[in-house]
């Protein structure tokens, strides 16, 4: 059964139950901050406890858990024991390959996902390799926060919103654009600037012919060889 998670009391030691109820923290309890989930998971299954969690916009941080302090520091050694044995270590290695692996093949299928979407005519080819190299180099990296990291929606979703989102980047002013602190105005240039993303890429699939100045074309120049587009 999942924990309930509360949110910060208006006193130090308080949380704040998910009905409005204030509860002051226990005596004897600490909060245990996030960053090792095997720990935290031991310290909730353990026994009673608060998890604590802050909403900002529309952003949930958590702030760790609050629990008896001789609980915490059992559990603690306990796995600080585990982790110095051989065994752990070669499970750990052989985890870190798997991992590894898992990357090296998204990365694969991702930039197959993103040359689907692209669709070029076989003129553009190399261009088409080229953006889908750039963008699966910049969406894919474990921690990047891109939307190639989720999984709530299919690869070949990813790899669209990947490839508009690079393009906002790299071939508009978004960057430098002045936009009015207005509900929904951001949005709105974002869907304005997809548009014009879209009926580019429509031009490469149709082959139309492009030139050098086209922004795509520049984008891709800076990116794969920045000295040269400094110069």
């Amino acid at each position: 059964m999942p924990s309930i998670t509360y949110s910060p009391g208006p006193q130090l030691h308080s949380v704040r139950s998910p009905d409005g109820k204030v509860i002051s923290i226990p005596a004897g309890w600490v909060l245990l901050p996030p960053g090792d989930a095997a720990l935290t998971l031991r310290v909730k299954a353990a026994g009673d406890h608060f998890v604590v969690a802050e909403k900002k916009g529309r952003k949930v941080f958590s702030l760790g858990v609050w629990a008896p302090t001789e609980t915490i520091e059992r559990i603690r050694e306990d796995l600080l024991a585990e982790r110095s044995t051989e065994s752990f270590a070669r499970k750990q290695e052989a985890a870190a390959k798997r991992r590894v692996k898992a990357q090296s093949e998204y990365v694969e299928d991702f930039h197959g996902a993103v040359l689907q979407f692209l669709g070029f005519d076989v003129r553009y080819g190399d261009l088409a390799q080229q953006l889908a190299s750039a963008v699966t180099a910049h969406a894919t990296p474990v921690g990047s926060g891109t939307v190639a990291r989720t999984k709530r929606i299919p690869v070949e979703q990813r790899a669209e919103a990947a490839v508009i989102a690079w393009m906002r980047h790299q071939t508009t002013g978004y960057d430098d654009m002045v936009i009015p602190r207005v509900k929904g105005k951001r949005r709105e240039v974002r869907r304005m600037l997809a548009r014009r993303s879209h009926e580019l890429l429509e031009r490469y699939r149709r082959g139309t012919p492009l030139d050098a100045a086209c922004p795509l074309r520049s984008a891709l120049t800076k990116a794969t060889n920045p000295h040269n587009a400094d110069a």
